[in-house]
């Protein structure tokens, strides 16, 4: 684990944004910094250290970008045999160069447990994405089956919302024949994601997947896969007991960050509270952690001036 003075020593050697105007048409992102270069069929992908929560940039965490990259390229290479995907090379630790796609305006979210925003709405007897969960499920319990509840892809501040499959299908946003085969992806990215983490005493509890068409118009897996900001992480072997006696499971994504904002009376609207020191540190060391579980690699933090580096590495 890296040591925590490093992490204080680098909570103002944060990136928080990029304007390299000779990259391409920036489209800022919640957490990527995109530059698209259409004449190419290309996009550079810079990750970072922003940190989002309900569809708001609430600060930013040290290293981060380098964590989401590398975590997210990792399960790419893994799983570019089960679902194609954008990735062409990744000169930095920060920095993705990807095929250059339309991005489908929906986000396939999978569930494998009850749980988050699905659990909310079900103790309010209330259907998620058109579907409604069996009754008498119990918080964080494991679902009969996975289940896909896609939402909409909002712009930067405003919340996605759930949407049925049927209602994607019926209104066009997406064809059929489509949508189905994202469907097959999502259900075999998922079930070997949870198969390999399981290896590493971990749950993948559930994730969002986002996928988009190419130049070729062939469908590709785009954005990130299995990072802790597009996913639940729960350590496997204290599930069971936890569960069972209702406590919380241990956790090892952002979703305890949620919970401490909630805490502030803040869920996505109004001002933004401050964000404490050791917040940003607790936060930090779970990208770590996961980073390092998953992959089963240290981390080795690319310490330095950010920028420069990223400037040098794509010979800006």
């Amino acid at each position: 684990m890296i040591d925590k003075e490093i992490l204080k020593e680098n909570l103002n050697n944060t990136l928080l944004e990029t304007n390299f105007s000779q990259l391409g048409e920036l489209y800022r992102g919640k957490v990527r910094d995109n530059y698209i270069q259409k004449y190419k069929n290309k996009r550079i992908l810079i990750a970072s250290d922003r940190l989002s929560a309900f569809d708001r940039v609430i600060t930013t965490i040290p290293f981060k970008g380098q964590l989401l990259n590398q975590v997210s390229n990792f399960w790419f290479d893994k799983t570019a045999d089960i679902a194609p995907n954008h990735v062409i090379g990744v000169p930095d630790p920060n920095v993705t160069i990807a095929k250059e796609c339309k991005p489908f305006p929906i986000e396939m979210v999978v569930r494998g447990y009850i749980t988050g925003s699905a659990w909310r709405a079900y103790k309010k007897g209330e259907a998620v994405s058109g579907i409604k969960f069996p009754e008498g499920l119990k918080k964080h319990q494991k679902l009969p089956e996975t289940t896909i509840t896609p939402s909409t892809k909002e712009e930067k501040g405003i919340h996605d919302e759930p949407i049925s499959r049927e209602e994607i299908i019926e209104q066009g946003i997406v064809d059929k024949d489509v949508y189905e085969q994202v469907e097959e992806y999502v259900y075999k990215l998922f079930e070997f994601g949870q198969n390999y983490c399981a290896k590493n005493n971990l749950i993948l509890v559930d994730c969002k997947y986002e996928f988009g068409l190419t130049a070729d118009d062939e469908i590709v897996l785009i954005d990130e896969i299995h990072t802790p900001d597009a996913s639940r992480f729960w350590i496997l072997d204290t599930y069971q007991e936890k569960f069972d006696k209702g406590e919380e499971p241990d956790i090892l994504d952002k979703e305890f960050f949620r919970g401490w904002l909630m805490e502030q009376a803040f869920m996505g609207d109004g001002e933004i509270p401050d964000i404490p020191d050791d917040i940003r540190i607790e936060l930090a060391q779970r990208y770590v952690k996961s980073y390092e579980i998953i992959t089963g690699k240290e981390f080795s933090p690319a310490l330095g001036n950010i920028k420069e580096r990223i400037k040098k590495n794509l010979n800006l």
